[in-house]
């Protein structure tokens, strides 16, 4: 997987697999999905990522109970 932020537009492309991208489909305005021949999630890029708070990625840790 591969995460790449383009600061001069706020994209955020998340690059889950190399496979070539034969489908893309739009969620909603933000959220436009892209998938390989196989029907497997290729890629997702998210518009206005830090506008809408998906930029920067936030990673929570806890502890095991």
């Amino acid at each position: 997987m591969k995460t790449t932020y383009f600061d001069d537009d706020d994209t955020l492309v998340i690059r889950l697999s190399d496979k070539p991208i034969v489908r893309e489909v739009s969620q909603d305005w933000h959220t436009h999905v892209s998938y390989a021949a196989d029907g497997s999630l290729v890629e997702t890029v998210i518009l206005d990522a830090s506008k809408i708070g998906a930029w920067p990625l936030s990673i929570e840790h806890r502890a095991a109970a």
